[in-house]
């Protein structure tokens, strides 16, 4: 099947010779290209126009959730009838398994999965194995391992109209694939049985099930139907029934996998003993011993994947099976963001390994453990092919890559290790030759459809920027459009809220803090006109489509870091140009390096975007897009104005989100131990039971607990 492009619009401004160049160089054969696109200039619909012209599998990453559903719903939109997948991390939360030595404290693996994106991620790889015409929207997620392509084809149940088998072997078959049977509740994974008619809900599926007529020892009728009413969609002659897991392994593997896994440890317990470690070599006997008892007697224990590389069949050392390797090899590799992803995918393998070296030492799990891991980023590369890096700030990686040749790649140890020259996307564009095999490219696409500019860059002194940081955003209060202001910490942006709010402003902040269904409630909000400044840090970046933003004031400019780095201020200037009104205020005492770049990248564009403009006749105008609803649920009230939305107050309820939103942020940081008495807490207070909370140790909840001071701002 060919990838057919729904779309009522024509590519404009730079789109065109972004799509016609890149197509040819891919067409070539050349590695990497990068798209270098503005702000607001239609790279999503450049990708798409790639896609379709070049007819091939195609995967898109993106190195958050939050973008990757954004991408994933609007390929979507310019791709109804082909199979546009999601795939991205099925926990809601992940606390790994850690061991903290110096307090010896066990943290047990805890988790919460995701139904609905365990169910995309499974039709996922069904489409995969079925058709050519995919698109996959990943985050890094797809460099995780999942079970053996081959392992996972064995599984597949093929039934045709006629066949001859049984009712029993059938039954048989699916529960080896997992399913469960449930007469009760049928959902995603069951089945249930009914005399001769075998009821079947495809992992895959959210919307019909399957239902298996036997006539004697044949397959007499087979038929899709609704499961809520039962009602037939139409009778099928093949049906080809994936596992309702992505990590299945035939039985004769498991078989094989459970003597590999006993003799690793009686060796491992057997050098525990040899140096005097004796209480390691018992808890690993014992954790290894009850784990293959349950691997024997359910299929399945807790921490299965500890054991993949035996499951699998691999060598030691051997990368894991991965998404990659149920994509065709033609699979184009599109990185969104690639300046924030790529360094991402890099970043998975050293902390993954530090945590498990510490499992490994003190006998919680066996040496294998550590080849369940993500790829490092040499395997990344050499997994994946042809590769398109779009991004409107490319980082030296994606750069020296697209001019690099088709003789590998620069990896992220020689970018650290090696000075290398710095790369200018238009001279570059002089000296290579997309017609010339080999050559590689950097398009730039700076045009905007909308012949919006890049927005004004002004440079303010710091003495008085929060004085001058009101008298801006009132005007631009009055004016109708919102305003967007990034400091430096989280206590800055706090309290610069509380202080604008005293001068009778509508403000609200955003950082980290904060979980991700309140962060776009937020931002739902602002657009809607709720309150007109959002306070920020480091959130107000990359992906964030805002067009009534026209203002946007960076306090403390000129201390040079990673959140006034040449990237930063260029990202976060980009939030205005989607607004005629579009415009920058820096706070700065000296012109830094970075603040350098940006003024002349904008400088760049914008004269490149009036000449085109002059020449079109075309009369720049903001980008209009409808408000998202709002994610609040509605409980009472078909009637807008005497609908209530559910409020809970300050209790427990509350205290159990922030203290959900400070584990996490513990995990992350690799503070298990903190991590671990959070969730305790948590789990006695969902109990209905009292915990006493450290509440020095717990600032918003002690502020919270008493009336907040409002203070002045003190620079």
């Amino acid at each position: 099947m060919s990838f057919d492009l729904r779309s009522d619009y024509k590519p404009q401004g730079d789109q065109a010779q972004a799509i016609e160049k890149l197509t040819r160089s891919i067409t070539l054969g050349n590695r990497h290209q990068t798209l270098l696109g503005v702000t607001g200039s239609g790279k999503t619909f450049t990708a798409a126009n790639i896609i379709h012209n070049l007819n091939r599998p195609t995967l898109i990453m993106s190195h958050n959730k939050t973008l990757a559903a954004q991408l994933y719903s609007e390929f979507k939109q310019f791709f109804p009838n082909n199979a546009v997948e999601y795939f991205v991390s099925y926990f809601d939360y992940y606390q790994p398994e850690a061991y903290i030595p110096r307090s010896d404290t066990y943290i047990e693996k805890d988790s919460s999965i995701n139904e609905e994106i365990e169910r995309l991620r499974l039709s996922t790889t069904s489409s995969l194995l079925t058709r050519r015409d995919v698109i996959v929207v990943s985050s890094v997620s797809c460099i995780y391992g999942l079970a053996s392509p081959e392992d996972f084809l064995q599984m597949v149940l093929t039934l045709k109209k006629g066949d001859r088998i049984t009712r029993e072997e059938v039954l048989k078959r699916i529960v080896e694939m997992l399913y469960e049977r449930n007469e009760i509740e049928f959902a995603r994974g069951k089945f249930r049985v009914r005399g001769d008619v075998v009821e079947i809900f495809p992992a895959q599926n959210d919307e019909e099930a399957v239902r298996i007529e036997f006539f004697g020892d044949e397959v007499d009728r087979m038929a899709l139907f609704d499961p809520l009413t039962g009602k037939s969609r139409g009778e099928l002659t093949h049906l080809t029934l994936f596992p309702a897991k992505q990590f299945v392994t035939p039985k004769e593997k498991m078989q094989s996998a459970m003597r590999n896994i006993r003799t690793e440890m009686i060796e491992r317990v057997a050098w525990f003993e040899e140096n005097g470690k004796y209480i390691e070599a018992q808890r690993l006997k014992m954790r290894t011993e009850y784990d293959l008892e349950m691997m024997q007697e359910m299929g399945y224990c807790n921490g299965i994947e500890n054991y993949s590389r035996h499951l699998t069949g691999r060598d030691p050392g051997v990368r894991p099976y991965t998404l990659m390797d149920f994509l065709p090899e033609d699979t184009l590799l599109m990185v969104d963001e690639s300046h924030a992803t790529l360094p991402q995918v890099g970043g998975m393998y050293a902390g993954d390994r530090a945590r498990k070296m510490t499992l490994v030492e003190y006998g919680f799990r066996l040496p294998s453990a550590l080849d369940n891991r993500p790829l490092n980023f040499g395997e990344f590369m050499q997994t994946t092919g042809q590769g398109l890096y779009i991004s409107a700030t490319p980082a030296p990686l994606e750069l020296h890559n697209s001019v690099v040749g088709n003789t590998g790649f620069v990896d992220l140890a020689t970018l650290q290790s090696q000075p290398l020259p710095l790369i200018r996307p238009n001279a570059v564009n002089e000296e290579l030759d997309a017609s010339t095999p080999g050559s590689q490219l950097i398009v730039e696409q700076i045009i905007r459809p909308t012949g919006l500019l890049d927005p004004r860059i002004m440079i303010r002194p710091l003495k008085g920027q929060i004085d001058e940081t009101i008298e801006l955003c009132r005007t631009r209060v009055e004016s109708g459009e919102r305003v967007l202001i990034t400091t430096l910490t989280k206590r800055t942006a706090e309290d610069l809220t509380d202080y604008l709010k005293d001068v009778g402003l509508k403000v609200r902040y955003l950082h980290s803090d904060i979980d991700t269904i309140e962060r776009v409630e937020i931002l739902r909000s602002l657009r809607a006109g709720e309150f007109d400044i959002l306070v920020g840090i480091n959130l107000l970046r990359e992906g964030l489509d805002l067009p009534e933003v026209s203002l946007v004031c960076v306090l403390d400019a000129d201390k040079e870091g990673f959140l006034r780095s040449r990237t930063s201020l260029i990202q976060t200037a980009g939030r205005a140009a989607r607004h005629v009104n579009g415009e920058v205020v820096l706070f700065a005492d000296k012109i830094t390096g970075s603040i350098r770049a940006l003024l002349d990248v904008t400088e760049d564009r914008r004269r490149r975007q009036m000449e085109h403009n002059r020449e079109h006749g075309i009369t720049p105008h903001s980008v209009k897009r409808p408000v998202q609803e709002s994610l609040r649920v509605i409980l009472e009230g078909d009637d807008p104005a005497s609908a209530r939305v559910q409020e809970t107050p300050l209790d427990v309820a509350t205290l159990i989100r922030e203290l959900e939103v400070e584990m996490k942020e513990a995990s992350v940081k690799m503070e298990y131990e903190r991590a671990a008495l959070l969730r305790d807490q948590i789990m006695e207070l969902k109990g209905g039971g009292a915990v006493t909370l450290a509440m020095s140790n717990r600032p918003k909840a002690k502020a919270k607990a008493g009336a907040k001071a409002k203070k002045g701002w003190k620079r």
